[in-house]
């Protein structure tokens, strides 16, 4: 399940959600706004998204993912809007017979949305606001989806 929502993140029902009574294994993954940047202090961040575009390339991870790690529940879910410090912006969860692959198939995760999922963030400050630069990968040398 992937999805792009302006409201809290309920890690619960993330959790839930990715429960199988096959699995050995559940990976929990949250991204979180954290109080500084490389320009400083941070009080806010405000994401945004080109919608369309990041559930398509939302939906590539996730069939390539639980394909490869032969996941039994994934869900991705990335939160848009402003989100003070400390709130979550992105849950990844994925369950698995073992724990190698849940972790694997989280790592992949959050490093294939920073290169390809077009979200962006502005870091909001006393001092201003700056749009943070995003990592992207033109040749896809790291074999990310």
């Amino acid at each position: 399940m992937i999805a792009i929502v302006s409201e809290v993140i309920d890690v619960s029902a993330v959790l839930r959600e990715v429960s199988s009574t096959s699995s050995g294994a559940s990976v929990l993954f949250l991204g979180t706004v954290r109080d500084h940047g490389e320009a400083g202090e941070v009080s806010e961040i405000h994401y945004e998204a080109y919608e369309t575009m990041a559930r398509e390339a939302l939906g590539k991870i996730e069939q390539y993912v639980v394909h490869r790690w032969k996941l039994l529940g994934f869900v991705v879910i990335h939160r848009l809007g402003i989100l003070k410090v400390g709130e979550i912006s992105v849950a990844i969860a994925a369950s698995s017979e073992h724990r190698k692959e849940a972790f694997e198939a989280c790592r992949y995760t959050i490093d294939a949305i920073k290169r390809s999922v077009p979200v962006w963030k502005k870091e909001i400050s006393a001092a201003g606001s700056r749009w943070v630069e995003g990592v992207m990968l033109e040749d896809n040398q790291d074999g990310y989806v």
